[in-house]
């Protein structure tokens, strides 16, 4: 798969070659929603709690004698068909996090990948480097047209670069590490550098 490569100033920058094994798979749904799922729970914080019996704040005498009232016997209020009692069975703090084979995260980068490049909502760009400047950046990013983008430097971020787009809504920056099936989805569109797509190519062949 070709593609042309431009600056950030919206000028040509020649083309790439994009290799199919990474860019031009059929995508499939089943793949990224696993590895999406995988993401999400790992990234869940799983601390939500509730009171059981044996702590919530009541007293734990005896309410009324256990015969001769004709109604159900009972110990303390904290049992959990009372008001204020304990939950049983709540949730508590515990991991969300589930295995998923190495293989099927890199095939789900790859459909990710091909995803978007088959939506046409993938730019490469020659390099991602600023001096620190927002309002220049912001510009470049307006009249490109990207409003919600992820962009995907190589090994490092540029410095300068990274500031400059601190304070832009809607765009996102990673190294080609940090690339995630998640980020690249929720974006319209995906911004590779030159480098991204060789350190990308390096990771996923």
């Amino acid at each position: 798969m070709k593609l042309d490569v431009i600056k950030l100033d919206g000028g040509k920058a020649g083309a790439i070659e994009l290799p199919d094994e990474v860019f031009g798979l059929e995508p499939r749904a089943d793949i990224l929603h696993r590895v999406v799922r995988w993401q999400r729970n790992k990234a869940q914080q799983g601390t939500h709690k509730v009171k059981t019996r044996s702590e919530t704040s009541y007293s734990g005498k005896k309410i009324y004698r256990q015969k001769g009232t004709g109604g159900a016997r009972h110990g303390d209020r904290n049992a959990p068909i009372f008001r204020k009692g304990g939950i049983y069975k709540g949730p508590v703090p515990r991991s969300h996090a589930h295995d998923l084979p190495k293989k099927v995260r890199k095939l789900g980068l790859r459909h990710a990948l091909s995803a978007k490049a088959r939506a046409g909502e993938l730019v490469v760009i020659e390099s991602a480097e600023a001096e620190g400047k927002t309002g220049t950046l912001a510009r470049q990013v307006r009249e490109l047209g990207w409003k919600r983008a992820l962009i995907i430097d190589g090994e490092t971020v540029n410095e300068g670069f990274a500031r400059a787009a601190r304070n832009i809504e809607g765009l996102d920056i990673l190294p080609s590490m940090g690339a995630n099936v998640y980020d690249i989805l929720r974006r319209d569109t995906l911004v590779l550098t030159k480098a991204a797509v060789e350190a990308l190519e390096a990771r996923l062949k």
